[in-house]
């Protein structure tokens, strides 16, 4: 039996919007995958500041231990 020209348009129409769905999902995944990896790198970031902060605390104690009259 032959597909009605009505059945083939539904078809592709179905066909299609599936297709742009999964393309939108894909690029969704992308976006949030970038987005986290944005993430990920702002809080290394941080955690380097907060490390190189400390560590200057650290030394200018040490220093003011060290040498109390350069204070």
């Amino acid at each position: 039996m032959a597909l009605s020209r009505r059945e083939i348009a539904k078809d592709v129409f179905q066909q299609s919007v599936e297709a742009a769905i999964a393309t939108g999902g894909h690029v969704a995944a992308i976006l949030f995958e970038g987005a986290r990896k944005i993430t990920t790198e702002l809080g290394a970031f941080g955690t380097e500041i907060f490390e190189i902060t400390e560590s200057s605390r650290r030394a200018g104690e040490d220093a003011e231990k060290t040498n109390p009259d350069n204070g």
